[in-house]
């Protein structure tokens, strides 16, 4: 059985301008709104784990990967999306949160934790073996080499092949994303120029050195279904910038994939690009775009408006006892700052000001605290019962007062919601569909290519 990403690919390299979206995220409103968006498209919904999320020990989310599948698997159920368009993946799989220790023992870890996620379920594998452990001969901040990397990512390889073959349920076999040339976490450019494109020459070297380590451990079949490559094309984003895609920059990109009949790219962080640079990009093969922090940040903007007209509707009304949502979020940021004290820096204004409109969106790892929720289902259950009026919505959400203005969802707060995140879901699906409403060409006169 051909994997659904494979025919995507095959697909795409017929000529069709089209790709996919990976939704990197483990927030329930996220993942709801994605589910109904795939729904309504008629589309596939791939959504990914990441190593540091989700673990054979819990990650930071405390879930192990059969409790995430499980989790979306249930929410896919619940949005009537059917399951045979559900792909899970992993993302950044390998020994990256045990870079503190020796190779043996962080590699042992790595290969239970691949072994977890094939075994749940999850069909597409990015193999990162990127990062110098302790006891590497690497320099401090050096990468390792590309031998070392291929030959780490084969050893994980054999071990999701093995759990495939164990599995019984296991009917579909897993394709393979390799490469780790992705931006740095949080963000961190100025202008265009200082963004740094991925050399075609590491490319190759890549897929040369990785192919050799596959065949040499009897992998040839595997690497049959290794399907991209990850790359930077020149896309970031910071706490208040954006690097936005210049395709003029990743032409070189292009023309060597395009002489490859079995790879596309795949692009992270691409994040608050705009559609027509995101059709763009799957135009010049960047086949597999990841989105996450825009999606929490649109739900962020969400609450915040929520938050706002409760706080209007609370003036003089005593019988609503407002959830003091914004002020929860920040106490149970400055209570434990792990996830943003390394990505705020400034004055003291400078950093609340960032806790709480970044780009960077380091909010989403606060969502699951007790005391966060407790506050959110307050706000929720607040405006059910005393419900905002039209022209108190047409100032905070106005996207959301348009659509309610034609009738197309009802004014209820988690409706609100749910419409602000699919907004820029929206955005992938014109992006990576065959069949936009504006048309395949409508990013050429915006972003032409050189001559």
């Amino acid at each position: 059985m051909k994997h659904a990403l494979q025919e995507i690919i095959e697909r795409h390299k017929k000529g069709m301008p089209v790709g996919v979206y990976s939704v990197c995220s483990a927030n329930p409103f996220v993942l709801r709104a994605a589910a109904r968006q795939a729904k309504e498209s008629d589309s596939y919904l791939l959504v990914e784990a990441t190593s540091n999320q989700v673990d054979q020990y819990g990650g930071y989310t405390g879930m192990k990967p059969a409790d995430f599948a499980l989790m979306v698997r249930r929410i896919a159920t619940e949005c009537a999306l059917p399951e045979e368009r559900l792909i899970l993946g992993g993302d950044h799989l390998g020994p990256n949160r045990w870079r503190h220790l020796n190779p043996e023992e962080a590699m042992a870890r790595a290969r239970e934790q691949i072994k977890c996620y094939v075994e749940a379920g999850f069909s597409k594998i990015h193999l990162d073996a990127s990062m110098p452990l302790k006891g590497d001969s690497s320099k401090s901040g050096s990468p390792l080499s590309a031998e070392l990397v291929a030959q780490r990512s084969a050893d994980l390889c054999v071990v999701a092949e093995e759990a495939a073959r164990n599995f019984s349920k296991r009917e579909l076999k897993p394709v393979y994303v390799i490469g780790t040339d992705v931006p740095v976490p949080g963000g961190a450019v100025g202008s265009l120029e200082t963004v740094r494109i991925t050399p075609v020459e590491e490319v190759k070297e890549v897929l040369q050195q990785t192919q050799e380590a596959f065949f040499s451990k009897g992998l040839q079949d595997a690497w049959e279904r290794t399907i991209a490559v990850v790359v930077q094309p020149g896309v970031e984003f910071g706490n208040d910038h954006i690097a936005d895609y210049q395709r003029e920059y990743a032409r070189e990109l292009k023309q060597f994939i395009e002489a490859e009949p079995q790879f596309v790219y795949e692009a992270h962080s691409t994040d608050y690009q705009n559609r027509e640079a995101l059709r763009a990009m799957v135009e010049d093969h960047f086949v597999i775009l990841k989105v996450g922090p825009a999606l929490t940040f649109a739900l962020r903007e969400a609450v915040f408006a929520l938050s706002f007209m409760e706080d209007i509707l609370a003036e003089g009304n005593r019988a609503l006892k407002p959830s003091n949502m914004r002020k929860v979020l920040d106490r149970a940021m400055l209570r434990n700052p792990e996830y943003w004290q390394k990505h705020y820096g400034g004055t003291k204004a400078e950093k609340a000001l960032a806790r709480r409109f970044s780009f960077s969106d380091r909010i989403r790892y606060y969502w699951p605290e007790p005391e966060v929720q407790q506050a959110l289902q307050k706000l929720l259950s607040n405006l059910r019962v005393f419900l905002p009026p039209l022209s108190l919505i047409s100032q905070f959400m106005p996207a959301e007062y348009e659509a309610l203005r034609r009738r197309e969802i009802e004014l209820d707060p988690e409706t609100l919601i749910d419409h602000k995140i699919r907004s820029v879901l929206k955005d992938y699906v014109f992006a990576t569909s065959s069949n936009t409403a504006e048309g395949n060409s409508v990013v050429q006169p915006l972003l032409k290519e050189p001559a």
